[in-house]
């Protein structure tokens, strides 16, 4: 049982939105919540649980509206929360924003949406992709696309319908992964981690089933391999087509995909990332005068290896004004409204150097109050490239039609929260 009722309420905590799954949760519950939020907010003392008596709100908040489930047995919260992020999944896919304004204008929707998803309190269709099928919108009305319901909803495999054909069978498979970093102003590593995804655009015809190989740590192990050029991945989450009962005993990522777009799985590892961009840097502020600037980065990656569209944001004091530049390569412009300088390089080799100096008037008042210096933050993507060393060893595709069909993998490194501070 994941909830016996859902709300969407406003931000003032006007119910926007009301469905009872267990016709036992009503009005009174809602106005019950909308005291209880408003009370903790005022103490302080805000959790993402609310009790109050035997009924249990469990709730998320997004843009200007708040997703409310009810439960009044010992439900599994972390069920509970996924079905709502999927609800808003699955809004934001018929509503492109899901905000206050995008539920007044399509309430009929969203009612037949979540009959679908949820059924007597336990969670149902969730694939946005198959509710699209008989769930369709045109303009603000409903329209109910087939007068029976998909096969889709009630075979073993939901997420992916029948009777697909196309002339050319592919599968894209991207490796993706985010590099999160923070470097303290002596140059110690204080976080390190890379958070990855695998995603997948799949073309092909009838019901294929796709066995996916990575050179993963446990199963070199497993197949008495070395361990040389393994990754051993943490934090793994799977595609509901996964079959999980065979990763764990071979770890065969098996699978019947959906058609089109989806990530097919995320990882995470924590082990100690060097610096892909390094960053030095002199600040020096003369007061009632100006300041100058000079930065130094270095592309600590394999020289073969790229990094596109670099963008190196420099924080600058808020009072400064008149920025003049000189680059080694790219270009930097003055954000005086976020108080950055912002150093463009589109493409930036790896083992290369190169050198930004920025002089900046300050007014002749000094500001009384000592600002913070954030710190320097890097934005870039390097293809054909990982940090963890993931390989997608072969990609098996099965069909009953025996067709050949082509993989394509791409890897791509990127970075996430990147992070440099300034001494």
């Amino acid at each position: 049982m994941a909830a016996s009722a859902l709300f969407i309420l406003d931000l003032k905590g006007k119910p926007l939105i009301s469905r009872s799954y267990k016709g036992d949760v009503g009005l009174g519950e809602i106005e019950s919540f909308a005291g209880l939020l408003e009370q903790r907010e005022d103490e302080g003392t805000l959790t993402p649980l609310l009790p109050h008596g035997h009924l249990h709100f469990l709730w998320i908040k997004h843009s200007n509206l708040y997703l409310v489930a009810t439960t009044k047995k010992n439900g599994n919260a972390s069920l509970v929360y996924a079905f709502l992020y999927k609800v808003v999944e699955v809004f934001c896919e018929y509503f492109k924003e899901l905000e206050e304004e995008s539920i007044r204008d399509n309430f009929v929707i969203v009612y037949e949406l979540l009959d679908e998803l949820m059924d007597f309190g336990f969670p149902q269709t969730t694939d946005s992709k198959i509710l699209q099928e008989y769930i369709t919108q045109e303009g603000n009305k409903l329209e109910t696309g087939k007068s029976r319901v998909p096969t889709t909803v009630t075979n073993a495999v939901s997420w992916r319908s029948e009777g697909i054909r196309y002339k050319k069978n592919e599968v894209f498979i991207d490796v993706i992964e985010s590099v999160n970093l923070l470097v303290s102003a002596t140059g110690s590593v204080l976080l390190s981690e890379v958070v990855g995804t695998i995603k997948l655009k799949v073309f092909l015809s009838g019901m294929p089933e796709l066995r996916l190989g990575l050179n993963d740590r446990v199963l070199f192990e497993l197949t008495g391999r070395g361990r040389n050029k393994s990754v051993e991945l943490e934090d793994v989450k799977f595609h509901q087509c996964v079959r999980l009962s065979r990763f764990d005993v071979d770890r065969t990522i098996s699978f019947i995909p959906p058609d089109g777009d989806f990530e097919l799985m995320s990882y995470r590892l924590s082990t100690q990332v060097k610096p892909l961009i390094w960053i030095e840097s002199v600040i020096e502020k003369f007061s009632h005068s100006r300041v100058e600037i000079m930065v130094k980065a270095k592309g600590q990656f394999k020289k073969q290896s790229v990094a596109n569209g670099v963008e190196i944001v420099v924080p600058v004091p808020s009072d400064a004004d008149s920025p003049k530049f000189k680059t080694s390569v790219g270009s930097a412009r003055y954000l005086p409204e976020k108080n950055v300088i912002v150093w463009s390089i589109k493409s930036f080799p790896g083992g290369k150097e190169h050198l930004l100096r920025a002089h900046l008037g300050l007014p002749s008042v000094e500001r009384e109050e000592d600002e913070g210096r954030p710190p320097i933050a890097v934005r870039f993507e390097i293809p054909y490239f990982t940090v963890s060393g993931i390989q997608v060893r072969y990609m098996k595709i099965i069909e009953k039609s025996g067709y050949q069909a082509l993989p394509w993998v791409r890897y791509i490194t990127q970075s996430g929260d990147y992070q440099l501070r300034t001494s």
